[in-house]
């Protein structure tokens, strides 16, 4: 209770006088749980004081609360605040507090978990998942990005009504890609639809439903396969690369093993977070994969260099934890793995103190790139980046200089 007690006053009598007063004593308990500085404790008590004054004053209960009283707290209260000074104001702050709030309210079965698709529409989208799972063998990711877009369809057009797929028209598809596309205008985000939808009505198909016009509506943005060069780094970027991470402020050998292994075996960000301590076979010099994107289990050979790189990550810089995976979180809340976007913020960082304008993905490049001039063929590179398609790692061809060489035309006149 140290950190209420160093709550003005009033703040205080908000916190522990107002409807929130049964939780503040669990929230502190979660906080302590993630291990958050006293700082953050601090703050995110201000926070709830004054979200129970708003509370108090609007005459709320804690199991009233969901997202759109904190967004009405947020959006019309904070903004023309006339509460007392030791309010606080900072929308950040807030927002961050309150969703713990509402974690923890769930947690506590006081409010409902946040409600998602149900009825015909939830159960059409588990039977597509389970096709893709299992006749497509998709990952996860792919897999939750498709039934995201698909789910948005179905509902547009059959929300609180039995699904039937033949009421569909070209109309309604085109009405719903331009609506997407408005509220997200890009190329990636437009293939994305396209792919989605594309692939559902084929499942569709697959159940007898006559969907040849539907498919016929989707269109595909321009994005000329195979156009560009894959963006390796030189051997020069490499060694700077790895002397930037050497010389970083902040977790050193976190970041260093990381790159080590997107580098040197060409690893995924999310295969990445994904490692786990008994990965590893220190003997025997090798690392297992497990739930790739094309949901193999791979054996790889560890290089002396990225043994070395995770061996020092691990004795002198990994948190005490009991988790299994291998890299965790540093920061609040603790004892808990670090995600896909925590991987691509090290690397990333790490590329921009080198200097290099490079995605992530570059250090993929650059093994397959290394590989292609050192004389290994498409099918060898397919292997180590492990491709499902050969037509994939058909963009390295074009850095095979030794072979465009030989069958490269002479230039006109010339007297070769």
């Amino acid at each position: 209770m140290d950190s209420i007690r160093s709550l003005h006053p009033l703040a205080r009598a908000w916190l522990l006088d107002g409807p929130l007063s049964p939780y503040v004593e669990r929230f502190e308990a979660l906080m302590e749980r993630g291990r958050y500085a006293e700082g953050t404790v601090s703050t995110d008590l201000r926070a709830l004081a004054h979200f129970a004054h708003w509370m108090t004053r609007c005459r709320l209960a804690a199991d009233q609360l969901d997202e759109s009283l904190v967004e009405l707290f947020l959006d019309s209260h904070v903004p023309r605040c006339d509460c007392h000074a030791t309010a606080l104001r900072t929308q950040g702050d807030l927002r961050a507090s309150l969703a713990h709030l509402l974690a923890l309210l769930r947690e506590q079965q006081i409010i409902v978990e946040l409600p998602g698709p149900s009825g015909p529409i939830a159960e059409e989208l588990h039977r597509y998942n389970v096709h893709m799972r299992d006749a497509r063998g998709l990952g996860v990711g792919t897999r939750k990005g498709r039934l995201a877009i698909v789910g948005k369809l179905l509902q547009c057009k059959f929300a609180g009504t039995a699904i039937a797929i033949g009421e569909l028209q070209p109309e309604d598809v085109r009405g719903f890609i331009a609506t997407e596309l408005t509220r997200v205008n890009s190329v990636s985000h437009a293939s994305a639809l396209a792919a989605a939808l594309r692939a559902y009505f084929r499942y569709r198909a697959t159940c007898g439903d006559a969907l040849h016009a539907l498919l016929g509506v989707i269109s595909s943005p321009a994005r000329w396969s195979l156009a560009s060069l894959p963006r390796a780094l030189t051997a020069e970027q490499v060694q700077l690369l790895l002397t930037s991470c050497a010389d970083a402020r902040s977790t050193p050998l976190r970041m260093l093993a990381m790159v080590h292994l997107a580098l040197d075996l060409g690893l995924r960000v999310g295969e990445i977070a994904r490692l786990e301590m008994d990965d590893f076979d220190w003997r025997a010099g090798t690392v297992t994969l497990k739930g790739t994107k094309s949901l193999r289990q791979d054996v790889l050979p560890l290089p002396a260099a990225t043994g070395e790189a995770l061996a020092a990550y691990v004795m002198h810089e990994r948190p005490a934890t009991t988790l299994p995976t291998l890299f965790v979180r540093r920061m609040a809340p603790h004892d808990r793995p670090i995600g896909v976007d925590a991987v691509s913020r090290a690397i990333g960082r790490a590329l921009r103190h080198a200097g290099i304008d490079r995605s992530c993905h570059s250090l993929r490049h650059t093994l397959a790139c290394d590989l292609v001039n050192h004389g290994s063929s498409i099918k060898e590179v397919a292997d180590v980046l492990r491709h499902r398609s050969m037509n994939t790692s058909l963009i390295y061809a074009k850095l095979d200089r030794h072979a465009l060489a030989e069958v490269a035309l002479p230039w006109p006149g010339s007297t070769a």
